[in-house]
């Protein structure tokens, strides 16, 4: 590390994979519902575990950013972060809102909006949070070197503020509320939130491959452009069948089926710099992660979002399993693979454990992917089967969900798979590679 605040991140990370372990156990017990309905269907009904399950994906991915953002800004401005004291509260307000929200959920005080279903207080304790954040991270590029990665990612996480700020209207008829509805959950993770990626990923392969700066830069601002066009107006496959007018189904269909460019450019882009660089670095773990974010992004994110995008296709297809198949991947690959690469590459360092466990997480990579590729499959064949039997052959919804339980069963499976991937990943993390330390210091006896 070169500068003492980008310790700073440390807790977040841990923080980060903490709420990744809650986030995917509780969707692990949502699974298990699918299975057994009845199971905990009087202390804890399924919309609260479900709850819980969306929720904790949003914080711990939200803590991966900020530990991200305090860890990489330092280095790319060539200057100290403005106000350690800020960071460190600023993480404490974040940590006690997102455990104060899960014990409300648990005793019924919600909203009952999916993805903001937060208590008034909450979302203004979350403004509150996102302000000291920005302001602190603002007056470090403002006093620093100003890079591409850097203003890009600031750009990037001032709009997941504003457009959250969407969160607190909430008006009485249901169209309207939906259209709003859609500024905050789609324009953050088709819209700003790629941002955040693309300028990560940059940082990283900036990091690992060793190719010049300025061939990467090209690279992030054609595929943000390519982001912010297809992504704002690719609102419109959301207005589709909530009562806006009917041009929406044309813009959806076209900007939407635009969208699939950014991804599939993020994957040329981070094999083509990998290739480029040559450079074989020490911590191959973080980018294999890297490189399999871009990858199952665009999988998960374009292909999955692509397949049912189209307005005649999400006639028959919108709401169903086909939904989740494309919402599991799609954030997978896009932000969990993208804070697991920047946690793999900066904690060892953060820790001053080199060698860490690297093999083992590497596992974790194949395991964890593997789990949520499988996962997709099966909830991708339940979706086109409860497409058929629904929505064209008109057979009432619980009759159709008794034909899909051996998907559910194995999409519980392939949960279980995903549970140890993440806890491999934990704990390769957190511990070091005693065999390879040996292996080290004998090596440094002899020279």
């Amino acid at each position: 590390m070169k500068y003492e605040t980008q310790k700073l991140a440390y807790p977040y990370f841990l923080a980060a994979m903490g709420l990744f372990v809650a986030q995917v156990l509780g969707g692990l017990l949502a699974g298990t519902v699918y299975v057994f309905p009845n199971l905990l269907s009087e202390l804890v009904p399924f919309n609260v575990i479900r709850m819980i399950h969306t929720n904790a994906l949003i914080v711990w991915l939200l803590f991966g950013f900020f530990g991200a953002a305090y860890y990489l800004v330092p280095e790319e401005t060539e200057t100290e972060i403005h106000s350690p004291m800020i960071a460190k509260i600023q993480f404490w307000l974040f940590l006690f809102g997102a455990a104060a929200a899960v014990v409300g959920y648990l005793f019924g005080i919600h909203e009952g909006r999916e993805f903001l279903e937060q208590p008034l207080w909450i979302k203004v304790a979350i403004v509150v949070v996102a302000l000291m954040f920005l302001y602190n991270l603002s007056m470090t590029v403002l006093k620093g070197r100003k890079t591409a990665v850097s203003m890009i990612l600031l750009l990037g996480l001032w709009g997941l503020a504003i457009f959250f700020l969407f969160a607190f209207y909430n008006p009485a008829n249901l169209a309207l509320d939906k259209v709003f509805w859609w500024w905050v959950v789609h324009l953050w993770v088709e819209g700003v939130w790629e941002l955040i990626m693309a300028s990560i990923l940059s940082y990283l392969l900036i990091k690992m491959t060793g190719v010049d700066r300025e061939i990467i830069e090209k690279w992030l601002y054609i595929i943000v452009a390519m982001s912010l066009f297809t992504g704002i107006l690719g609102t419109g496959h959301h207005y589709y069948w909530i009562g806006t007018p009917g041009y929406w189904q044309w813009i959806g269909s076209v900007f939407s089926t635009l969208e699939v460019l950014p991804f599939f450019a993020m994957v040329v882009f981070a094999f083509v710099i990998v290739r480029k660089g040559g450079r074989d670095h020490p911590n191959q773990a973080a980018m294999l992660w890297t490189l399999g974010c871009a990858t199952l992004a665009f999988f998960g994110a374009g292909v999955w979002g692509f397949m049912h995008t189209l307005a005649p296709i999400n006639y028959y297809t919108h709401g169903t399993q086909i939904t989740a198949a494309h919402g599991h991947l799609a954030f997978f690959g896009a932000y969990v693979m993208l804070n697991l690469a920047m946690i793999t590459y900066a904690m060892p360092m953060l820790r001053g454990m080199q060698p860490y466990n690297q093999v083992l997480n590497m596992w974790s990579f194949w395991i964890t992917s593997s789990g949520m590729v499988f996962m997709t499959f099966t909830l991708t064949g339940a979706g086109v089967l409860q497409t058929h039997l629904q929505r064209v052959m008109g057979i009432s919804f619980m009759e159709v969900a008794e034909q899909l339980q051996l998907f559910f069963v194995l999409r519980l499976l392939s949960g279980v798979v995903v549970i140890v991937g993440v806890l491999l990943f934990v704990y390769a993390i957190l511990t070091s590679d005693k065999a390879q330390a040996r292996a080290g210091v004998r090596t440094q006896a002899a020279e």
